[in-house]
This record gives C-alpha cells, structure tokens and sequence, in this order.
C-alpha cells in the first residue's frame, strides 16, 4: 500500500492506480509492517513510490500481468513505482514494506518530476547512484539488508544516519540471481498442462506423455512454453515447484513433506533440484 493514502483494512482491500510520481513523497523511505489477522487480497492496484516489500512471517503472492511472484522472509520483492500489480497473503503473515521515493536510486541532480512548490523535507542528502531494477524483480533479503531495513525503523533515528542508512540499502539492493516467480502462459494449447501442473505441482507426466494426450509434436509444446515463458517444458515444472516449495518453507513444514508434494522420491533428489534451479539451498529459504 501507499504511506500518501489511509491505510485500508480487512480481508478484500481496493487500492488506487497511482501513476509513478504522482503523490508528492517527502521522503526517500518509508516503512510500515502489519500481521494479518484474516486471509487478505489485494486487488489490481500500483503506487506512486517504490516498493520493497518483505516479512518476518508466512508467504505472500504478487501478481503482474502473467507473471506471479513468492514474497517469504527471505525473499523480498521489489516493485517499481507505478507497477499495477495484486497481491494475497493468508492469515498470519508478517509482512513489511519499505517505501522509496521515486527520486531514490537516481544520480544527486537528477530528480523525477514534483508539483509546484514541492520539497523533500526528511531527506536533504544526496541519493545513491544505484541503479535499481527497473521492473519487479526478487530480492534476496540476506542478514545485511534486513539489518539495516530495521535501522530505518528505529524511532528518533539521526537524519545524517538515516541518510547513510538509505545509501547502504540501495548499494546492497540487488535482484537474486533466481526470480522466484511462475510465469502462466495463455496459449489455448498449453492450458491442460498449466491447469494441473499448478493445482499439483507433483504431476509426474512428463513432455511425451502430454504430446500423446494433446496430439501434438513435443517440438510444439516446447515452442509454446519458450514463446511466452522464455522456458522449456521441464524448467517451466520446475519453476512451478521452486514457487510452491517456496512458500511451504517459510511455512516451517518439513522438507520431506515438501519434496513428497513436490513429486520427488526423496528429500536428496528434491534438494538437488532446487540447488539446480535456484542455486542455493531449500534450508536457506527457511522462513
């Protein structure tokens, strides 16, 4: 949500489409967390101001278009300013946001558009050069970057610190190497295969099976997933199954009823496909 409107409550929470900019920020950053008491969605809605969005607890999903993404305490996620986007999240979750403001991250001197009169008032210093992504994008939320999330929290904070606070998030700010989200095609043709992967990501069919079912080539339906997904059938699954495991991890539930879900025939075999396909450890993903 935005720190320019009233904050909404309960579980089904409209929100504006905010053009990026056009809410005046006095601020470089912002932060707000809340533990949710009751499943709660958000529909399509966008910010005026950056979003780095976080939790202590539980797992979130943040939709884009085709493209939905896994928000856990160790994944964060990054949402530029005037991105429409939704978002869900089940009882229970802690989540945090920290709000930039548009100019954050842009070279000292070059400002993005403000209304007449307009004067950032907490943050007279000059901002990081980092250039920050420029559309959404997972963040690893490592020891380091939540260290200092939490300093720009601290009441009655210096403004000098504050400042120096800021550049040292943006410095550190980075993507992951591994985009923890599933990118859902729309072909007609790939709509049984994206139906059951997702209600049971343990579907073991593998490509020849589904070109039987659906009388094509496999040659097609890999063509299909690479043209909107960038990714072949088996990774596509994969992707799918990083996703879910994901937010089964920071769930707390033991990995070998997260690999036996996932389709694999043991914790050893689910570990190594993770490490495979995210590069690192399905234990460092711990929530």
């Amino acid at each position: 949500m935005s720190p320019a409107l009233p904050a909404p409550t309960g579980p089904y929470r409209p929100m504006a489409l905010e053009p990026a900019g056009s809410v005046p920020a006095d601020f470089t950053s912002v932060g707000i967390g809340e533990t949710l008491a009751a499943a709660t969605r958000w529909p399509d809605h966008s910010h005026a101001v950056h979003e780095l969005l976080w939790h202590d607890a539980g797992a979130s999903t943040l939709r884009v278009g085709q493209r939905t993404w896994t928000v856990t305490p160790a994944i964060g996620l990054w949402m530029p300013a005037g991105t429409v986007h939704a978002a869900s999240a089940p009882a229970g979750t802690r989540y945090r946001a920290t709000y930039f403001s548009p100019d954050a991250g842009r070279p000292a001197g070059h400002s993005a558009s403000r209304p007449a009169g307009h004067s950032a008032s907490r943050s007279a210093g000059p901002l990081s050069a980092t250039a920050l992504p420029a559309g959404p994008a997972s963040v690893r939320i490592t020891v380091l970057l939540r260290e200092l999330l939490d300093r720009l929290g601290v009441s009655g904070l210096a403004t000098s610190s504050r400042e120096l606070t800021e550049a040292m998030v943006l410095d550190v700010l980075a993507p992951s190497p591994h985009q923890f989200l599933v990118h859902e095609p729309t072909a007609a043709l790939l709509q049984p295969i994206v139906t059951a992967v997702l209600a049971d990501p343990a579907d073991r069919r593998t490509l020849g099976d589904w070109a039987l079912r659906l009388r094509v080539s496999e040659r097609t339906i890999t063509r299909a997933f690479r043209a909107e997904t960038g990714l072949g059938f088996v990774r596509w699954v994969g992707s799918v199954r990083v996703q879910q495991a994901t937010a089964l991890l920071a769930a707390g539930e033991p990995i070998e009823e997260i690999a036996e879900a996932m389709g694999y025939r043991s914790p050893s075999a689910f570990g190594a496909a993770f490490r495979k396909l995210t590069g690192t450890t399905p234990s460092s993903l711990r929530g």
